[in-house]
C-alpha cells in the first residue's frame, strides 16, 4: 500500500516547520528521512502518525485520505505500527504481554491472528532473537533488549506502515551496529514500509533504498544511498551525507578549475548548483595528496588526527583560507604545518 504526501505545509505560530514537502512512498520501501536537528524530519513523522494536522496539504494512505488542513484521522484509526526513541514499553508488562497488546487490541486484527497470539507472540520474539526473556519486565533487560521488544511489538500486526523515529540514538555504538543488521533483517523477512528518521548518515546509507534528505523544512534531495552520497544535488547534501569539500573556482565548460591553479577536473557528474556557485565538491577520501610539481589546490596541513585504520587531515587551502578535511592511511608521512598539493 503505497503512502503519498502533497504539498504539506505545517506552521508554528509563523514558524514553517515543514514547507511544501510532497512525497511518494511504495509499497515495501525502506525509506530513511534524514536532516539535523530543527530539520522537520520529525514533525513530518508525527503527520504521518496523526499526532498533528497538517496546516495545508494532503497525506494519503493507500486511498485513503488520513490528514488535510480540515481533517486528521487518529492515530487509532490508522493501520500504523511506530517504534518511538525512548521505546515507550509498558513497565508493569513482560515481554509477552508487550509485544502480544497490539494483537489483543488493534481494531485492524484478524480473528483467526487473535485467536492465534500466543504463536504469533512466539514467533515475533524468536525473530528478534529474545527466546527465553519472555517473563521479563522491561527493567530486566539491556538497552539492545528492550528496542528488539519495542520492533516485535510494532511489527506484531504487519502493519501498512511502519515509523522509526530515531530508534538506535539511545544505544552505544557497537549496538547500534548490530542493531542496524537486525532491522535490516527484518525488513527483509516481513517487507514493511518502514519510514525511518534519524540524524545519523550512517543509518540511512545502510538501511534505506531511498533517502530524504531534509534541511530547514525542505527536502533537499531523494534518491537511493549511492546517488545521494556520490551525485549530491545541493551544497547542503554534499557537506552533510559524506562531508564533501567545496572547493572554489571556475568553470570552463565540463572542467573545473580550482583558484590559483591550472588544474582541469572533469565535471560530468556534477549538479548544476555546483557550476552556479563556482565550486566543486570533493569527498575527503577522494583528495589526494601528490608531489609538488602536480597543479592543484595548495595547503597547509593544520590539524593531524589518528584514528586506526586512516588519518583525518584538516587542512587550510592557501588560495582562499577554506578549511578542507582528507583522509588517507598513510600514519606517519604529514605533519602538522607541513606544506602539501592536494589533486583528486
Amino acid at each position: 500500500m503505497s503512502t503519498e504526501i502533497r504539498n504539506i505545509v505545517m506552521d508554528f505560530d509563523g514558524f514553517k516547520a515543514l514547507n511544501d514537502i510532497s512525497l511518494q512512498i511504495e509499497d515495501g520501501e525502506f525509506i530513511a528521512i534524514l536532516g539535523p536537528s530543527g530539520c522537520g524530519k520529525t514533525t513530518l513523522l508525527r503527520l504521518l502518525a496523526g499526532f498533528n494536522r497538517p496546516t495545508s496539504g494532503e497525506i494519503r494512505i493507500g486511498k485513503q485520505v488520513v490528514a488535510n488542513r480540515d481533517y486528521v484521522l487518529p492515530p487509532n484509526e490508522r493501520f500504523i505500527s511506530m517504534v518511538f526513541q525512548s521505546y515507550a514499553l509498558w513497565p508493569h508488562m513482560s515481554v509477552q504481554k508487550n509485544v502480544a497488546f497490539p494483537i489483543k487490541n488493534s481494531k485492524f486484527v484478524s480473528a483467526e491472528m487473535r485467536s492465534n497470539c500466543n504463536q504469533r507472540v512466539s514467533e515475533l520474539i524468536n525473530m528478534v532473537g529474545l527466546s527465553g526473556t519472555e517473563k521479563r519486565l522491561p527493567a530486566q533487560l539491556s538497552g539492545g533488549q528492550r528496542q528488539r521488544v519495542a520492533l516485535a511489538r510494532a511489527l506484531a500486526v504487519n502493519p501498512d506502515l511502519l515509523l522509526m523515529d530515531e530508534p538506535l540514538s539511545n544505544l552505544d555504538t557497537e549496538l547500534r551496529v548490530e542493531m542496524r543488521h537486525e532491522i535490516k533483517e527484518l525488513h527483509q523477512k516481513t517487507g514493511v514500509t518502514v519510514i525511518y528518521v534519524t540524524h545519523d548518515q550512517s543509518e540511512a546509507l545502510a538501511l534505506a533504498d531511498r533517502i530524504v534528505v531534509m534541511n530547514h523544512g525542505r527536502i533537499e534531495q531523494v534518491d537511493t544511498p549511492v546517488e545521494i552520497y556520490s551525485h549530491p544535488a545541493t551544497p547542503f547534501v554534499a557537506k552533510f551525507v559524506g562531508r564533501s569539500n567545496l572547493i572554489s573556482g571556475v568553470w570552463e565548460g565540463n572542467f573545473f578549475i580550482p583558484t590559483a591553479s591550472t588544474a582541469h577536473w572533469p565535471g560530468d557528474s556534477i549538479a548544476p548548483v555546483f557550476r552556479e556557485t563556482s565550486c566543486y565538491p570533493v569527498k575527503p577520501e577522494d583528495l589526494k595528496i601528490v608531489p609538488s610539481e602536480y597543479d592543484g589546490v595548495r595547503a597547509v596541513i593544520k590539524e593531524v588526527e589518528y584514528q586506526g585504520m586512516e588519518v583525518r587531515m584538516i587542512l587550510t587551502n592557501c588560495a582562499d583560507g577554506k578549511l578542507l578535511e582528507v583522509r588517507c592511511r598513510n600514519h606517519n608521512a604529514y605533519c602538522e604545518g607541513d606544506k602539501v598539493m592536494l589533486t583528486i
